[in-house]
């Protein structure tokens, strides 16, 4: 099968030009001016942009969290995913207390067998680390797992101390993989909670503010802190606020290999949002929290600024009705999580690109090539060159639409941003030669996604 995209605006992290792109066998094979080529599909892709396909590095899909499991598995997301243009995803595994890396990655990797409709990848969130297990971060780097995983919240169920931590960097370091760290300083964000409990302060916007930001902001500190004395590389998941963002920007000053990330619900939403007489708060109940609306403009020059390199969403749902309410009457009980993984291109091309505050490459950059390289996926993903994974998405810039959960394709029955306008649309998207999603129609199958064996760290740079 071949495939020729005619008459296209290209756009990538690099350039913006007029083009035609020459696909087969799943490869882009050759990029020109007015190519003069017979093809068995042709997609004329006039006035519109053509990019490569978005890559969401944080998302939760099928995972237990709060005695429920969040609500999109690995067909339901891989699919919204694509019509939010999103060709790839790395999810994360977990390592079961006590058991091996192999364990938790053979448990992931069945979750997602025959349902992922766009390639994906898994992190490894490691639970414990004695010295006998070291040796297994080296056997996933051959299975292609480069990244871990470790948190600095969640007492006594995903909590690891600063010693296991920087036993962790140490030898990532020496077999080229990439640490990422949920920074938050959780033992004393467990204290104020049951604090804020005894209090009778049991709302959803109480979630917030028992996480202050300081919290965030110390643990940023503290894992880049680590980071530097083991000589590893780090990256932050989720960043919200300017405490934390203040950290990276100093250790990116000095010249240390530290990146992070931000989510749209950061960049979107305040505390405000969640300070309602009713439950409706329950639907950005999600860990790190939502922080003072001043926060937004900081994130957003952040991008701008490379200080953050990456969007990504965390997208870890819960249904309003039957998980969400478990905590109706105690914010401790509501499930940490929120639906954004169709929206990401959506929301960064409206408040960044339309509201003219990151320019359209840098928009391609944050959202697809930066996270192809941090994460060793480039120039296979993440790119429009010859010879890498034809991942493409044919994107309208002019087409309007309202971000609604009656529309939306992700197996939640909310949307944190009911009611949104957007000027800018997926076209059509293609995975590995394939068109998946046209004209807001599904044309994938369960199972075609396939597992990429990711490089180690820093291959993007060699």
């Amino acid at each position: 099968m071949s495939t020729l995209i005619k008459n296209g605006r290209i756009v990538t992290a690099e350039q913006d030009y007029i083009g035609d792109i020459f696909i087969e066998n799943e490869k882009i094979t050759l990029i020109g001016e007015s190519l003069d080529i017979t093809a068995d599909t042709v997609i004329d892709a006039k006035n519109k942009y053509v990019i490569p396909g978005g890559i969401d590095v944080h998302t939760h899909l099928d995972m237990p969290f709060g005695g429920t499991t969040s609500s999109d598995d690995f067909f339901t997301g891989t699919r919204a995913a694509a019509f939010g243009g999103t060709t790839s995803l790395i999810d994360f595994a977990i390592q079961p207390k006590g058991k091996s890396f192999r364990d938790g990655l053979n448990i992931w990797k069945a979750k997602a067998e025959g349902k992922a409709v766009i390639d994906y990848g898994f992190h490894m969130i490691i639970t414990d680390l004695p010295d006998e297990r070291i040796s297994e971060m080296t056997e996933m780097i051959d299975e292609g797992v480069t990244s871990f995983k470790l948190f600095l919240a969640y007492p006594n169920i995903l909590m690891v101390d600063d010693a296991t931590i920087f036993k962790a960097m140490k030898h990532a370091a020496s077999i080229g993989a990439l640490i990422c760290m949920h920074a938050e300083n959780g033992m004393v964000i467990d204290d104020i909670v049951k604090e804020t409990v005894a209090a009778g302060k049991l709302s959803p916007v109480n979630h917030a503010i028992s996480r202050p930001a300081l919290a965030e902001g110390e643990a940023t500190h503290r894992a880049i802190a680590l980071a530097q004395m083991a000589g590893a590389p780090v990256y932050i998941v989720h960043l919200t606020c300017n405490d934390a963002l203040e950290h990276v920007a100093n250790a990116r000053a000095k010249g240390l290999p530290a990146f992070a990330e931000t989510c749209p619900q950061y960049l979107f939403h305040s505390i405000d949002d969640m300070d309602t007489p009713d439950f409706e708060g329950a639907k950005l109940v999600f860990s790190p929290p939502l922080r003072e609306k001043w926060n937004q403009e900081k994130l957003w020059a952040g991008l701008k600024q490379n200080t953050l390199q990456v969007v990504a969403t965390d997208h870890c749902p819960f249904n309003f009705k039957g998980q969400k309410d478990m905590g109706i009457d105690d914010f401790t009980k509501i499930p940490n999580g929120g639906p954004s993984l169709e929206n990401r291109l959506h929301l960064t091309f409206e408040g960044g690109v339309n509201e003219k505050r990151i320019s359209l490459n840098r928009w391609v950059e944050i959202n697809s090539t930066a996270p192809a390289k941090i994460f060793g996926m480039y120039p296979k993903k993440g790119s429009i060159s010859v010879g890498s994974d034809a991942d493409i998405v044919v994107w309208d810039p002019n087409a309007e639409h309202i971000l609604s959960a009656e529309t939306h394709h992700m197996n939640v029955d909310y949307s944190m941003y009911e009611g949104k306008k957007i000027k800018g649309d997926v076209d059509t998207v293609l995975s590995r030669g394939k068109v998946i999603v046209q004209d807001n129609e599904f044309k994938g199958t369960a199972g075609e996604g396939s597992f990429i064996k990711r490089a180690p760290y820093g291959s993007a740079w060699d």
